[in-house]
């Protein structure tokens, strides 16, 4: 059957000007690092970005080393976009990024010209497409100058293979260098992905919301869920079938500590009052600072998806609600990015 969107798809959710640039985003952005891989559901895949974009989540994130196997959610997208979304290309954005591994040798990862621009290649091969709306440095490169890094995504408009580019997990030092390198070169920065939840708020400890407002750069923030610790998925212990219980790398048991729980417990009393659940006043809360453009989500299932947009008509936080949550929204140590962006 041939997919026809929502008719009403544009009054369903708001979108947010992205840093100081021409491009709006939506306030929520559909991830495709989980259940669009070469193990997953096609079908199952494809309803998740019917009903995305039903909802007027325009925006799709992805990465050459997405899957499993690696590359294999490009592929996915590209059969979706062929099956469902050709005569829409012009109303979604997408974006794609290198620089993790994902080939052998050492040109197979991180920030170097050579890899860069291959994966890049790589990535729109894949695909099937003729260019990404956004293409991004996936995390800074400590071994690479960064002139050489932004350079590559410099070439990469200039190329006509991009349209805007940004980086991911920077520190706020290398944000302000690499904003500026890029302006120099003509191709400004357009966005920053940092991971950014209750449990994990070094972005605003360590000054980054601030670079990212000097600098005219929007925030896209991803794992706001904290890989589904923020969810009631946990309250009751750790279900069997839950990423902690197979000991996923993105979500290992250990980051499920009886004081994490207790944090948990109490932030769901305070959604619950306030009419949503714990996901719904998580997305809300991530999205409470202008600053930040739209939050990243990932889902199994289309309903999922529904749920998350309802946080978006919430009622704003009161200063007494803010107060409380700040009492439990603490740091637990599960920045696993952390690494990429120690880097001052």
């Amino acid at each position: 059957m041939s997919y026809s969107p929502s008719a009403d798809r544009y009054n369903v959710i708001d979108y947010r000007r992205c840093g100081r640039s021409g491009l709006q985003l939506p306030a929520l952005s559909l991830g495709l690092w989980n259940n669009f891989g070469g193990n997953d559901s096609f079908e199952g895949a494809r309803e998740l970005f019917r009903a995305a974009f039903d909802h007027g989540i325009t925006h799709f994130d992805i990465a050459n080393n997405y899957g499993p196997p690696p590359g294999s959610a490009e592929e996915t997208l590209r059969k979706i976009i062929n099956k469902d979304f050709a005569p829409y290309r012009d109303e979604i954005i997408i974006a794609s990024k290198a620089g993790y591994p994902m080939w052998d040798g050492p040109y197979g990862m991180f920030g170097s010209k050579k890899h860069l621009l291959a994966s890049l290649d790589q990535s729109l091969k894949r695909t099937g497409l003729e260019y990404f709306d956004i293409f991004y440095s996936h995390r800074f490169d400590p071994d690479t100058p960064l002139e050489e890094t932004l350079g590559a995504l410099d070439l990469a408009v200039r190329q006509g293979k991009a349209l805007y580019v940004g980086i991911s997990s920077y520190s706020p030092g290398k944000t302000r260098e690499a904003a500026k390198i890029l302006r120099d070169m003509g191709t400004p920065c357009l966005i920053h992905q940092p991971s950014y939840n209750m449990f994990n708020r070094w972005i605003e400890t360590d000054g980054l919301l601030d670079a990212l407002e000097d600098e005219g750069i929007g925030c896209i923030a991803f794992s706001p869920l904290a890989q589904g610790l923020l969810t009631d998925k946990y309250l009751n212990g750790i279900p069997g079938d839950s990423r902690a219980a197979q000991d996923k790398p993105w979500l290992p048991g250990e980051y499920l500590s009886e004081q994490a729980i207790k944090n948990v417990r109490a932030l769901n009393e305070i959604a619950k009052r306030r009419g949503q659940t714990l996901a719904q006043m998580a997305i809300a809360w991530a999205l409470r600072d202008p600053r930040v453009t739209t939050a990243l989500i990932g889902a199994t299932r289309p309903e999922q998806i529904t749920e998350n947009v309802k946080a978006l008509g919430s009622a704003a936080f009161t200063r007494e609600e803010l107060a409380e949550i700040d009492k439990y929204a603490t740091e637990q140590s599960i920045n696993r990015w952390a690494a990429s962006s120690s880097h001052q």
